[in-house]
């Protein structure tokens, strides 16, 4: 039985989109099922947990995004409009957020399609990669469709069929491994953080002998 590695992630993280990238590798290059399973991020679900009082905190995030999407080679550029809506000075979340229920739903759709991680990918490169007006005219729609999905079909699937079940099931998941940030990738119970600890995940699946030959 092939065994599988689940990926928590989300739109809203740039270290979730830098490790994108590695994460097809991975697929490419262990015999393993990569299960993609977005959350929302902490802004949206436990509003002033993540960054509180302290402006050290996202001071630091915003200069190390920048400097890890370089050494990595990745275009990158703060995403406008942000997928959350949220005033960086006083950390105030916005209780309207047009953009990232949807998605996020749209994400768990991409995964029941087959097509998890090709969505994440090109999605994230538009919303991250430095393009403005990313929610503007068929930008969306052309990044989905290069995934091989349909973004008018999804929206309607994901109408018909709430994906916030799913969305409840991946923070339990994601809960019940022993973290609670992203991207944490986690293999037969063990959780890996962060986007830089990809290479130990991969240490990990080669010392269990499913490297692909």
């Amino acid at each position: 039985m092939t065994k599988t590695v689940d990926v928590f992630w989300s739109f809203r993280s740039p270290y979730s989109y830098l490790v994108t990238p590695a994460l097809l590798k991975l697929r490419d290059d262990f015999d393993v099922s990569v299960r993609f399973r977005p959350v929302l991020p902490i802004a949206v679900r436990a509003k002033g947990e993540l960054f509180g009082d302290d402006p050290r905190r996202v001071r630091y995030i915003l200069l190390d995004m920048v400097r890890r999407a370089e050494f990595l080679g990745m275009p990158f550029g703060r995403p406008s409009p942000d997928p959350v809506v949220q005033d960086l000075k006083t950390f105030e979340v916005a209780e309207e957020q047009p953009y990232i229920h949807r998605l996020t739903g749209l994400g768990v759709e991409a995964e029941r399609r087959g097509k998890g991680l090709e969505f994440a990918y090109h999605v994230a490169a538009l919303i991250w990669g430095g393009t403005p007006g990313w929610n503007e005219g068929d930008r969306l729609a052309d990044a989905v469709a290069k995934a091989g999905l349909d973004l008018a079909e999804m929206d309607a699937a994901i109408a018909a069929n709430d994906p916030a079940p799913e969305i409840d099931a991946n923070q339990a998941a994601l809960d019940a491994s022993g973290h609670w940030g992203v991207p944490t990738m986690v293999f037969e119970g063990e959780p890996f953080f962060g986007q830089d600890r990809i290479e130990t995940l991969r240490w990990r699946l080669g010392k269990e002998g499913l490297a692909k030959q």
